[in-house]
């Protein structure tokens, strides 16, 4: 057999009296049944140093890992493809300056649009991607314009902070997904304090002490944001249960706690009937 290995988060540990067991990407332990196979020349196989010699019963069970999907033809880690490395970056600094050093780390070419860019200046720019991160509630309206960008070909992330409280919105990467208008009517939808919620988004809004960002919340921001990025740019599939673009992330600056909530489109409103006669 060609010479594979296991997939990264997939793991083979030996167990005392108990033989061999699989540690799987979700942290499950499975059993091995190897029915008396060599238990060292499986984990050789398994850790791709070699291929071994033909043998039946080996030959079956890296077969049964590979049609589980924990085998792989060697280390793959996709690369930042060329033509989607512009991204541009808006908003504020706090949360900008990490994203673009992660960004950098990963292969893409940041680079921070002005202030006061519009959403045709970064069309005419033709960027792959335009990411917004706001250290505060989104002004009525800020966003309206930017959410027509991936009808022109461009993939378009935000996050903003409310208090306390954080939101990193999906990806929005192609006619149809989900906008910043999605997830604000759907949020208004969803609670019993949508007249609160829609007058605390357009203000004026009386607080004391204000809300500093810390270095580490800022980093998981800008890590998911990152993350999200990364995944569109190399077309890595989805993990968890809810694909990326259908997903509101909300997250406790407290406790960085990171909540997971279903979002889909709102559907254009059809025209009221007109009466007849």
């Amino acid at each position: 057999m060609s010479r594979s290995q296991l997939v990264p988060g997939v793991e083979v540990v030996a167990v005392p009296g108990r033989g061999l067991a699989v540690r799987t990407a979700e942290g499950e332990f499975l059993a091995v049944r190897t029915q008396g196979a060599d238990e060292d020349a499986l984990l050789s196989r398994l850790s791709g140093t070699t291929a071994g010699e033909p043998d039946d019963e080996l030959d079956r069970l890296v077969r049964a890992f590979e049609d589980a999907g924990y085998l792989a033809d060697g280390p793959r880690s996709p690369r930042w493809p060329a033509d989607r490395r512009d991204i541009r970056l808006l908003g504020d600094p706090v949360l900008t300056e990490p994203l673009a050093a992660l960004l950098r780390a990963l292969g893409a070419e940041p680079a921070t649009a002005a202030s006061d860019s519009t959403a045709d200046d970064l069309s005419a720019d033709e960027p792959a991607a335009v990411v917004w991160c706001l250290d505060g509630p989104v002004p009525e309206g800020l966003w309206d314009a930017a959410d027509r960008l991936p009808e022109r070909g461009i993939a378009w992330l935000r996050c903003h902070r409310e208090g306390w409280q954080a939101y990193v919105e999906p990806p929005a990467a192609a006619p149809g997904d989900v906008t910043s208008a999605h997830v604000r009517a759907r949020r208004l939808a969803a609670t019993p304090a949508h007249r609160e919620l829609a007058a605390y988004w357009s203000g004026p809004r009386t607080s004391g002490a204000p809300v500093h960002l810390t270095a580490p919340a800022a980093g998981l921001l800008a890590a998911l944001l990152a993350d999200d990025l990364s995944r569109w740019a190399t077309g890595a599939p989805d993990t968890g249960d809810l694909p990326a673009r259908r997903r509101l992330r909300r997250v406790d600056l407290r406790t960085l706690t990171v909540t997971e909530h279903p979002v889909l489109p709102v559907p254009d409103v059809a025209p009221m009937p007109k009466k007849a006669g």
